[in-house]
């Protein structure tokens, strides 16, 4: 219990024919977040970075905006990992699911992704004018190599998303892997939260794999105005990000990339 990763016995088919063989894979365990000791919901999580990934959570969810809204979060007791407790000094809100969430979802069980656009729209919305922030092609097309470099576990694994942040000359600050793709973002946004770094107006966010509605939601919270993915976006993800003037590129690999949304801070 709470390592990242884990060795199974499999069945190994090749050209040199059938053997068995140990296997490295991607650990894959559930986590309840507790608030003020009372259980708020489950996440099916990689484990390791388990305070950022709740922080990230609960900031995604707007249950709290800043490092003094909370008064710490600790594992309930050394040897069980997969509860976690965080103390807040704001009012605690109902619980968020009445069922796990896997690794696979972001926001499952909230309200209607409608009802949250027209809730953050006026919150979120950027001043493309006003933002400083610009980018070239060559600096996100760069991204998903750095991206990949990060990747420690993952080398073994072969089995986990991550997620990436970067400075507007494409430093690389944090990064965070998971068995989910929301997670990872999770992760990245609990760290710079503890760092009193939030909002992340200046920043880029490179994930592995697509971009889903949850992706643009989590970077939108944050203040992150660029979102770069490997892969494609959805159509709600899409939406989401020109409705709220975030910059939204995919297919971002092999010299090339897909901008959905907020080209004009694409220099050439």
């Amino acid at each position: 219990m709470g390592r990242a990763s884990d060795r199974r016995k499999i069945l190994r088919i090749d050209t040199h024919g059938r053997r068995h063989r140990p296997d490295t894979l991607a650990a894959e365990e559930p986590l309840e977040i507790q608030l003020n000791g009372s259980p708020f919901t489950v996440t099916m999580r990689t484990p390791g970075d388990d305070v950022d990934l709740a922080l990230g959570f609960l900031h995604a969810e707007g249950v709290i905006a800043d490092p003094k809204d909370t008064a710490g979060a600790k594992h309930c007791t050394d040897s069980d990992l997969n509860v976690l407790d965080v103390t807040l000094r704001v009012p605690a809100p109902s619980p968020a699911r009445g069922f796990t969430v896997s690794s696979a979802c972001g926001v499952c069980g909230s309200a209607s992704l409608d009802a949250l656009q027209a809730h953050y729209a006026e919150k979120l919305r950027y001043d493309l004018a006003a933002d400083p922030i610009r980018v070239t092609p060559d600096l996100l097309q760069s991204l998903p190599d750095r991206l990949r470099a990060a990747q420690r576990i993952f080398d073994r694994t072969g089995g986990l998303h991550a997620a990436a942040l970067f400075t507007s000359d494409g430093e690389l600050i944090c990064a965070r892997e998971d068995v989910g793709r929301h997670n990872a973002v999770d992760k990245v946004i609990g760290w710079a939260l503890r760092e009193d770094r939030l909002p992340l107006t200046s920043h880029l966010l490179a994930v592995s794999g697509r971009a889903g509605s949850e992706i643009v939601h989590k970077a939108a919270m944050a203040g992150i105005p660029v979102l770069t993915a490997v892969s494609a976006p959805s159509t709600l993800a899409v939406d989401l990000a020109r409705g709220w003037n975030l910059t939204l590129a995919g297919f971002v690999r092999d010299g090339q990339c897909n901008v959905y949304s907020g080209e004009q801070r694409i220099t050439d």
